[in-house]
């Protein structure tokens, strides 16, 4: 709120009624623009920690309990390591994003793993052969040639 009204009633209706802030004319533009940067790093905050609450994500028939660490298929859990559990989630976080290798080892093994990059191709498969249903001929996790993995919506 901006305003030339500078009481300390004036102040508290304002903040009560819904302001974010309150600024009282004459200012100067250094604090105004200081104001604003604050005000937009609270959103980007609440924001960041809006997502990190996110405790379950639904892509097609999977559920992943981040909370629990739980993946699951039409209610079956499916039992997976450490390294697939992340790899997954990982994907799914970056849903139709295509992941390169040396970002899926940063990501999942870590960014000084001594891990070769075929690594993350084993695991995929291993994952492939955890979550894909063997009576669908499709995937969930495509492959791009030459580039790495997504998981498309």
């Amino acid at each position: 709120m901006m305003t030339a009204r500078d009481s300390v009633i004036d102040r508290v209706s304002g903040l009560d009624y819904g302001a974010d802030d309150y600024l009282v004319k004459p200012f100067a533009i250094e604090e105004l623009l200081a104001r604003v940067r604050s005000l937009l790093r609270r959103i980007a905050i609440e924001n960041k920690s809006s997502d990190q609450h996110r405790s379950i994500i639904q892509f097609k028939d999977l559920r992943i309990e981040k909370e629990n660490r739980i993946a699951r298929r039409d209610d079956q859990i499916i039992n997976l390591t450490k390294r697939e559990y992340d790899l997954l989630l990982t994907l799914v976080e970056n849903i139709n994003i295509v992941q390169s290798r040396e970002q899926l080892l940063k990501e999942v093994w870590g960014f000084d793993s001594e891990v070769e990059t075929n690594v993350v191709d084993v695991y995929i498969r291993y994952l492939r052969n955890k979550i894909d249903d063997p009576e669908s001929k499709a995937s969930y996790i495509q492959t791009v040639r030459g580039t790495g993995y997504v998981m498309r919506s």
